[in-house]
Formats: structure tokens, C-alpha cells, sequence
């Protein structure tokens, strides 16, 4: 018999903090949620106490509520490692384990390379500020200052709590019901708007998205685990597809919609932006290549993404809305835009 958890969600209102306080109610665990309040509430039945990561007497006055088996931190993605280590500092003795979710941002050779868990992570010390990574003005390699903060928060979790008593996730992109970021629910609305779609590159090119609600269980089976460990967190490599994700997205729809596919070199040629105006469309050699035989191993699952598609319009149908987030305007091509390139390709 599996034993009743206490649980700490540092997060735990919106999209994958609060995927994973839903499942962990759903196991029937104790869960507090540390947030400052301003972006919806936790799921009912979570303890939620508020304050601010960066505020050291909000820190000191969250450790005062432990002890917890394992915290869960799935709120860190604009905080600097400093202010993860600070935190994860104040929460080591009052903790069992500490499951930092990161991202495959974090590896040097992301988008470009083939990766493992074995891969290079890029530079980041654990008490760098938010500024250290920034690119100079004008700088035109690549752009790590992201992956550099998440690498340097990922070793900030390990100087806290030690190796053994940590395990890091690392997700690709993440999709399903909540999402803030806005790429599966714009693919659905332009689904449903019907008529020729600009579909991008090869339709039998691999994906790997991965549902929100199984990073969560994953990081909870973590919460569980013995020993530390760093997981690539993706669908298979080769089993989805950029075809079989949008023609998903037209039966969830019931659109009468049709797919207009266009070559990686038109997309570019026409000045297309690649990840945000045709979402989850990049040609970059290594975006879709992440090998996550790690975390199969240690149990993780993945559903099809064809049930993330119909669950998250699902969700948009009940009136669902994600948090405000600033991301969500940078994704979709303008319909003139998408209209000119569909002449091109029917002319």
C-alpha cells in the first residue's frame, strides 16, 4: 500500500503546478501550495499559504509549516537561481526530497543536437542573479540566457538538498488542459475557424509534446523515489507527428477544415517565425530528438497526444481560460499572412 504523502507544491494554482496538486488530491495526499495569490487559487482541498520566493520572512514563515515528505517546484521559471537556492536552503530541513521541474532548455545542444540525460547543461552557478546569461545587445549566436538561469536553478536544488535528494525533470514542450502558453488552443481555434490551414513542413516529421497531467504524476512517483536523477520528460521519439497533430486537431473540432502543407524553405523564405506563428513548427535538427528511456524506465507514461488534443478542447469548450500570461499573443500567423502563402501554394 502506497503511503499518504505530505506534500509542498511551490506553485499550485495554474497548468502544471496545479495538474499536479489535482493529482495528488486524487491519491489521496496532503498538499499545501506556496504562490503569492495572484494568479487564481489552488484546487479545493489544498492548504494554500501565500507569499513571495524572492521575500526572506516569506521563506522563513513557509518553513515554520512543515514538515512535508517532498516539495515540488514548478513555479521557478522567472526566478534566479539565487532565489531557488534560497529557497530550497530554507525548505532542506523540513523537506524529504525536492523535485525541481527544469527544462530541455537547459542542455547546450538544445535545439540543435540529439539529446540524453547524458548531454551537456549549460553554464549557470546556483547563486547566479536574473541577469547573469544576458546576451549583449546585437548578439546574433545563440540565445542560452534561459537555459543558462534553469541550469543554474537546477544546480541550486542540488546544493541545497544534495544529489540523493533531489530528481530533475526535464520536459519539452508541455500541452493539455490549462495551458497558458496558447499553441495547442491556437491550433484549435484556427482548426475550428475551417477552410485551408497553413500546415508547416514535412507532415510525417516527429514531435514529442507531452500532456501536462503526466509530467504531474511523473513528478509525484518522483516525490516517492529514492535516490536523485536527472529525466528527459517527452512523448517517444517517432511516435506522434506534425500530420497526426493537426489532424487531430480537426476531428476534436469536427472541422470541415483542410490541411495546406508548405515546405520548411517557403515557410522561411516567407519570413514565417518559427515556434510562435505556426506553433510547434521549428526546422532545427535536434528540437524533436530527446531520448527519455530514463524516465520510461523509472515509470513514467505518456498518453497519445490525440487524447491531449480532444481533452484540451475539451477544456476550451467548458469555457476554459488560461492565467494571463504575455505568451499567449505571441502565437499564430495573421490571416493575411497565412492567406498570401496558401495563394503561393495553390498557384
Amino acid at each position: 500500500m502506497i503511503a499518504r504523502m505530505k506534500i509542498l507544491v511551490l506553485g499550485g494554482t495554474w497548468f502544471l503546478g496545479r495538474a499536479v496538486a489535482e493529482e495528488a488530491l486524487g491519491r489521496g495526499w496532503e498538499v499545501s501550495a506556496f504562490n503569492r495569490g495572484r494568479s487564481g487559487t489552488a484546487p479545493a482541498g489544498v492548504r494554500e499559504i501565500h507569499g513571495d520566493r524572492t521575500v526572506a520572512a516569506d521563506l522563513a514563515r513557509l518553513g515554520e509549516n512543515g514538515p512535508w515528505d517532498a516539495v515540488i517546484d514548478t513555479s521557478a521559471s522567472e526566478l534566479a537561481p539565487r532565489d531557488v537556492l534560497a529557497g530550497a536552503e530554507r525548505l532542506a530541513p523540513v523537506a524529504g526530497r525536492y523535485v525541481y521541474v527544469s527544462t530541455v532548455n537547459a542542455y547546450r545542444g538544445w535545439p540543435d543536437e540529439p539529446l540524453t540525460e547524458s548531454s551537456e547543461v549549460l553554464d549557470g552557478p546556483p547563486d547566479a542573479d536574473i541577469d547573469y546569461g544576458r546576451l549583449p545587445e546585437g548578439w546574433d549566436g545563440p540565445d542560452w540566457y534561459y537555459g543558462r538561469q534553469k541550469a543554474g536553478a537546477e544546480r541550486a536544488s542540488l546544493a541545497a538538498f544534495g544529489a540523493g535528494r533531489v530528481a530533475i525533470l526535464r520536459p519539452g514542450v508541455i500541452l493539455g488542459p490549462g495551458e497558458y502558453v496558447g499553441r495547442l488552443p491556437w491550433w484549435l481555434r484556427r482548426a475550428e475557424s475551417g477552410g485551408p490551414i497553413l500546415a508547416p513542413g514535412d507532415p510525417g516529421k516527429s514531435i514529442q509534446p507531452v500532456d501536462v497531467r503526466d509530467v504531474a504524476a511523473f513528478a509525484l512517483d518522483q516525490a516517492m523515489a529514492e535516490g536523485g536523477g536527472a529525466y528527459n520528460v517527452t512523448a517517444p521519439m517517432g511516435r506522434e507527428t506534425m500530420g497526426g497533430f493537426l489532424s487531430s486537431c480537426l476531428e476534436a473540432t469536427g472541422s470541415f477544415g483542410h490541411l495546406v502543407w508548405a515546405p520548411d524553405d517557403l515557410l522561411v523564405q516567407q519570413g514565417v517565425r518559427q515556434w510562435t506563428e505556426l506553433p510547434l513548427w521549428r526546422t532545427h535538427a535536434g528540437v524533436w530528438r530527446i531520448d527519455s528511456t530514463n524516465a520510461y524506465a523509472a515509470g513514467f507514461r505518456c498518453r497519445p497526444l490525440a487524447e491531449t488534443v480532444a481533452d484540451t478542447w475539451d477544456w476550451m469548450r467548458r469555457g476554459g481560460l488560461p492565467v494571463e500570461h504575455p505568451r499567449w499573443a505571441e502565437h499564430g500567423i495573421a490571416p493575411e499572412k497565412e492567406a498570401k502563402i496558401l495563394a503561393q501554394l495553390s498557384g
